[in-house]
């Protein structure tokens, strides 16, 4: 599974093992890029008694844990030369030893494999065997980025919504189309990651309700959020100026409101008018959170 970094290749890799055979058996994940390459070893195959200073007792690996059921490698990518000739004897021979042992244990696994490097590229420049390289990509998933998947965003939030009222005890209900627009609006350069935190800290402050403009983040709010002037142009049948006018200066009182999360006093030197007389216009023109 190759994808950039919060695509959600976790996701994916559970997602073929709850719907295999093995659905009732471990599956088991490893980061291999965030653990030392010899305290990666043990976490992978087990060690012995005595196999290095610190190993009091014996201890089985993510391999044997796994058994009858699928190991997910995140980052496989960033796994050392050493390593490599390992995974590819459990793919080939469905066998390994334990650090520090020489009893032969079988490995009945599916490995899932996942990166956000270029494997064919570090194929060419020799820091990642060939040999694994085909063997791992039998069936290879590429992942686009969230950027490039805007309607996938509704239906990953129904899900993180789904997961985390659950999990905090809210009944946060939905997502409001305005807020929605500014959601999609966002590049979103973490990802499936970034986009399940944003939804997590929502459904803590919010609480219930739906999730409007206002809730987001003022990141998103900054970059997607602004309100949109009516338009100028003038129709054949004319128009009538003094409600042109009206509308424009509404519409205008509206975005500085939301530009200052709607401190009055800064609005009111965004507009440079004094804070009496802009209050005065927010009560004229009926104006409140709910417009966005």
């Amino acid at each position: 599974i190759n994808g950039e970094s919060g695509t959600g290749k976790g996701l994916i890799a559970r997602a073929i093992h709850n719907n295999s055979d093995r659905k009732d058996k471990p599956f088991i994940t490893i980061n291999c890029g965030a653990i030392p390459e010899n305290l990666l070893e043990s976490e992978l195959f087990g060690h012995v008694r005595g196999a290095f200073t610190g190993a009091a007792s014996s201890k089985p690996g993510k391999f044997e844990l796994a058994g009858r059921g699928s190991i997910f490698l995140d980052e496989i990518g960033d796994m050392s030369a050493n390593l490599q000739v390992k995974i590819l004897r459990v793919l080939e021979e469905r066998e390994f030893e334990q650090v520090g042992g020489s009893k032969t244990i079988k490995a009945d696994v599916r490995i899932i494999a996942a990166t956000h490097r270029d494997l064919e590229k570090l194929v060419q420049e020799g820091s990642f065997r060939e040999d694994l390289f085909y063997r791992l990509n039998v069936i290879s998933i590429e992942i686009p980025p969230l950027r490039e998947r805007k309607p996938d965003i509704p239906i990953l939030i129904s899900h993180f919504l789904r997961e985390f009222n659950l999990k905090n005890g809210k009944d946060v209900q939905g997502v409001t189309n305005d807020a929605m627009i500014i959601i999609k609006e966002h590049a979103w350069p973490g990802n499936v990651r970034e986009l399940k935190n944003m939804v997590e800290r929502l459904v803590v402050l919010k609480g219930e309700g739906d999730i409007d403009p206002l809730d987001l983040p003022e990141k998103l709010r900054r970059n997607g959020g602004h309100s949109e002037l009516p338009s100028m142009e003038i129709s054949e049948d004319g128009i009538n100026l003094n409600t042109a006018v009206t509308e424009f200066e509404k519409a205008l009182i509206l975005e500085s409101l939301q530009k200052t999360n709607w401190v009055k006093n800064q609005a009111a030197k965004l507009l440079r008018l004094n804070r009496t007389t802009l209050v005065e216009k927010i009560k004229r023109y009926h104006l409140h959170r709910s417009h966005v």
